[in-house]
């Protein structure tokens, strides 16, 4: 029998069941293992019911200084993600195990497909037009052009097409900056600008709900999720509220990634770990651990979107600490999590 995974909830930490129940007690009534994570407080303890089986493994042993941006480009069948640091853009097939890169001129911090073919990438302070076949990088629009010590952090594209990105100061050392530098943008498909926040620590994780009308951020120095009112037509923000809030010493929270169920999976850096956690509740449903402490993104690929895959950093790492982490860097695959993604959504210009 496979091993037991287990979640936090109240406080304490209680088993993850999968499966079909057969023992017809009362308040069982053979539910589910996705029935009984999300109402954890009807678990059944008769034995008839299977453990769930997730397995960690390390796919990718990039090395990367700061992996980050992961991104499953259905099409293609491939797993994008940057080295922020590394200043590369990595793309990667599972089938053949095969990876390629493209350097670029300065830090990179997220990259996207276009509609029109190719990616755009979040690079210095500008969003790029990336040719892969010919490496060939051409700026596009330049964010935050009155602080010059800025860069681009997370990007992602909302279900219109338009490209959400947010900045951060220049780090002193890795999540260490001047506070309150940064800002979150969109850019349409005509490459308009809105600049929706200000006063904004590290840019982060973003996403949206099933309906389309919550949107979902990270600033990580605030150590909370947060969720706004979202109006997909204009691409408007309002209505501020915090979803999760992480205790101080538990780390940063990082890159974000929706399910299909519209349950959040939040990577924290420096905890080693990613959390799935019900926007509605509030509610920590389950931890992944993971063999790296800096876990910096996280997103659903593979051909049916059940594999989750997580980057991690290595820089900031002392000498003991890259040796009890050797695989720091790496891009893990996360199976058997019994929950599915969603595919990404190109940039429409």
């Amino acid at each position: 029998m496979s091993s037991m995974e287990s979640f936090y909830f109240g406080g304490e930490v209680l088993p993850v069941w999968s499966g079909a129940c057969s023992c017809g007690s009362a308040g069982c009534g053979g539910r589910s293992y996705k029935y009984i994570r999300e109402f954890v407080q009807r678990v059944c303890s008769c034995s008839s019911l299977m453990m769930s089986s997730v397995k960690v493994e390390c796919v990718i042993k990039a090395g990367a200084l700061i992996g980050e941006g992961p991104l499953w480009e259905e099409s293609q069948q491939t797993l994008m993600f940057v080295d922020i640091a590394g200043q590369k853009i990595h793309r990667w097939r599972p089938t053949t195990n095969q990876s390629e890169s493209v350097e670029t001129e300065d830090f990179v911090s997220f990259v996207v497909p276009r509609v029109s073919g190719g990616y755009l990438a979040g690079m210095g302070r500008s969003i790029v037009a990336v040719e892969w076949s010919t490496q060939m990088m051409t700026s596009l629009v330049e964010l935050d052009e009155e602080k010059p010590n800025n860069r681009l952090n997370d990007g992602k594209v909302d279900p219109r097409g338009r490209l959400l990105a947010g900045t951060m100061g220049r780090e002193k050392r890795p999540a260490e900056v001047q506070r309150q530098q940064g800002s979150l943008f969109s850019v349409t498909s005509d490459l308009s600008v809105t600049k929706h926040l200000t006063q904004v620590d590290i840019s982060n994780g973003m996403d949206w709900s099933l309906d389309q009308k919550t949107f979902f951020y990270i600033d990580s120095l605030s150590l909370t999720v947060d969720a706004f009112d979202y109006d997909s037509d204009s691409g408007r923000l309002g209505n501020r509220r915090v979803v999760y809030h992480l205790a101080e010493g538990e780390g940063l929270p990082d890159g974000m990634t929706v399910d299909a169920d519209g349950r959040l999976w939040v990577a924290i850096y420096n905890g080693g770990r990613v959390l799935n956690i019900d926007p509605e509740t509030g509610v920590c449903l389950q931890t992944v651990s993971l063999p790296v402490t800096k876990t910096t993104s996280c997103c659903f690929g593979g051909p049916d979107f059940s594999d989750l895959y997580v980057t991690s950093a290595s820089l900031g790492l002392d000498q003991s600490e890259r040796r009890k982490q050797p695989l720091a860097g790496g891009v893990f695959r996360v199976s058997g999590l019994g929950v599915k993604g969603r595919p990404s959504v190109s940039f429409s210009g």
